[in-house]
């Protein structure tokens, strides 16, 4: 086998090849294109895991199982065809590749006006139908995410090891990001906040100087192999408070929830359930809802967020070998705002965290 059929190998996603072979028959669709752009790479990467860093990528399936792929940037098509070789097209004037059309788009919601007017007839969305292929992962898909996951582990012992007080937000997630891109994150999405109980929410770094007594909550999700993995931890700066002490034990109690709960069968609305009823023990029920908190958990694979999320009023059946993250992520007027979660595998009778970083309110 010469060089470049191994990378092809590696570069398509067979199973998901078979899957979406057996989609198209079903629903008697010709042609499928998969569509990738600088924020949603994951509809393209889902078959193709190629890291484009053009603004575009587009594969197109048809039923006899024939693939091309297309993208916009000569450095990205260079190394797709030393993946695919003939199978990988430049398109410089990119909405030449939507010419002709296709059955069914997945990323047809992301895809500038453009593109879809160069398709002639409006083509059905695969957007759902493909990210409900990809909810259940691979074993290779599985390791990636397993990588993922000690990276974010390392990722937040370095963020532990070099906080201080008198260092600003952006220089804290400066240092985390050189980190996790010098060990092998291609990508990393990162929530930060800090303070005390006027904190309600995690944001993009700011200016602010960390000072003593402050609760520093994150989000690390660092991107190996096109694959998200997360763990949310909170660090306070000196000794904790009893608030803040008292309210950790709450949120520790309501992740513990969750996480003993979850397997194959339950569905997401148990799993937010669980969490938030434990808030409810302790009299803070009205912190669950949406004015103080976005959601308890969501998938992990190729994108930080993926669906179903972790709420009431989701009924989504929990299947095996899915990856999610329970976070009982809200603010507590205790304390503020608290993060706490780590990404867990659901195997065949429970679940296993991918994460190793100890279950603790961390301080320095």
């Amino acid at each position: 086998m010469v060089s470049g059929e191994r990378l092809a190998v590696s570069a398509i996603n067979e199973h998901r090849r078979r899957q979406l072979l057996d989609l198209m028959a079903e629903r008697s669709w010709d042609h499928l294109m998969l569509y990738g752009n600088n924020w949603r790479t994951d509809p393209f990467r889902s078959l193709v895991n190629f890291n484009f860093a053009g603004p575009h990528a587009l594969a197109r399936l048809s039923r006899s199982g024939d693939l091309t792929a297309s993208v916009s940037d000569p450095w990205d098509y260079e190394n797709l065809a030393d993946a695919l070789g003939s199978s990988a097209v430049l398109e410089p004037e990119f909405a030449q590749a939507f010419v002709g059309g296709a059955s069914a788009i997945a990323g047809l919601e992301f895809m500038e006006e453009r593109f879809v007017d160069a398709c002639g007839k409006l083509p059905v969305s695969a957007t759902a139908d493909v990210e409900e292929l990809r909810r259940v992962k691979t074993a290779e898909e599985i390791d990636y995410l397993k990588q993922a996951a000690d990276l974010a582990d390392r990722g937040y012992q370095h963020f532990a090891e070099v906080i201080e007080p008198g260092m600003r937000e952006f220089e804290l997630v400066a240092e985390v990001e050189a980190f996790l891109k010098t060990n092998g994150a291609a990508d990393n999405f990162m929530l930060i906040a800090s303070g005390g109980t006027e904190v309600v929410g995690m944001k993009p770094p700011t200016n602010r100087k960390f000072q003593k007594g402050d609760s520093v909550t994150t989000e690390l999700t660092p991107q190996v192999n096109g694959y998200y993995a997360q763990i949310c931890r909170t660090l306070v700066l000196g000794d904790p408070s009893p608030e803040q002490i008292e309210a950790f034990e709450i949120f520790s109690e309501a992740q513990r929830a969750a996480q003993d709960l979850i397997k194959p069968g339950i569905t997401a609305a148990d799993a937010a359930r669980a969490q938030n009823d434990v808030f409810r023990k302790y009299g803070y029920g009205e912190y669950t809802g949406a004015k103080y908190t976005r959601v308890r958990g969501h998938c992990l694979g190729l994108y930080p967020d993926e669906t179903p999320h972790i709420l009431e009023d989701v009924d989504y059946v929990l299947k095996q070998d899915m990856v999610l993250i329970a976070h009982p992520n809200t603010y507590l007027p205790l304390s503020g705002y608290m993060v706490f979660g780590d990404t867990l595998l659901v195997t065949e009778s429970g679940n296993t965290p991918l994460n190793k970083t100890e279950k603790k309110l961390f301080s320095k």
